[in-house]
């Protein structure tokens, strides 16, 4: 508990945190202490991701049932949030902490692998869920997540030839069927630089807690950092 104290107090962090400015730089929590680093072995949290990773069917189906033609319409389907970015498109079964429940009804294998998880940031602002698509030409500009207290997940689902995510300056790329351990504090972007027949990159991506959050670290974040009603 001492270190949700400190990191009340503090704030995000001087220059960003340990990383120093450019490389992690949480936008609104800095816990100190943390082991870091842009990519956390899968062992972390192996539960999660086994998990995830045997629900890869079903969660590819509940993706084909949702999708559409991403062709640029005036405002996107049901469920589907407006673009963050140009060519980047997203359906979110958790929003900061919140359930959305129509979309969890429209995809029930995922919605039934995120009930199953163990470290899943379900009832905290932080904690978000649900498709990420990447259109070809798209690039999501370097951006810092909101804390290092929690892995961002990452289960491929299309990974088409031309993509890629760098994140702390290290680059990765995701393959279908397995998850992919990034921390999002550190400066990231993610690009799809195939060709417009190779169709879309699509990631269901999962909040989790950082393994060497505590129990009782996880629950006083969950009272600060609430979601809104």
């Amino acid at each position: 508990m001492g270190r949700v104290r400190r990191a009340a107090r503090v704030g995000p962090g001087p220059a960003g945190g340990p990383g120093g400015p450019g490389i992690q730089r949480p936008a609104l929590l800095f816990l100190p202490d943390l082991p870091s680093s842009p990519f956390v072995p899968r062992d972390a949290q192996r539960h999660d991701v086994e998990l995830l990773e045997g629900s890869f069917p079903a969660i590819l189906r509940d993706f084909g049932a949702v999708s559409w033609d991403f062709s640029g319409t005036p405002s996107p389907p049901r469920g589907w949030s407006p673009a963050p970015a140009p060519g980047c498109h997203q359906f979110l079964l958790y929003r900061a902490g919140k359930c959305q429940p129509g979309n969890c009804r429209r995809c029930p294998g995922a919605y039934r692998a995120l009930r199953g998880l163990r470290s899943f940031v379900s009832a905290n602002s932080f904690g978000n869920a649900g498709f990420s698509v990447l259109l070809p030409g798209a690039r999501l500009e370097g951006r810092c997540g909101p804390t290092n207290a929690r892995v961002r997940c990452h289960l491929g689902l299309k990974i088409p030839p031309g993509c890629e995510l760098v994140v702390g300056g290290e680059p990765q790329c995701w393959s279908e069927g397995h998850c992919l351990l990034v921390d999002d504090s550190f400066l990231h972007t993610a690009a799809h630089n195939g060709a417009p027949e190779d169709g879309p990159r699509v990631v269901f991506i999962v909040d989790l807690w950082h393994p060497n959050v505590a129990g009782a670290e996880r629950q006083a974040l969950d009272f600060v950092f609430a979601p809104d009603p």
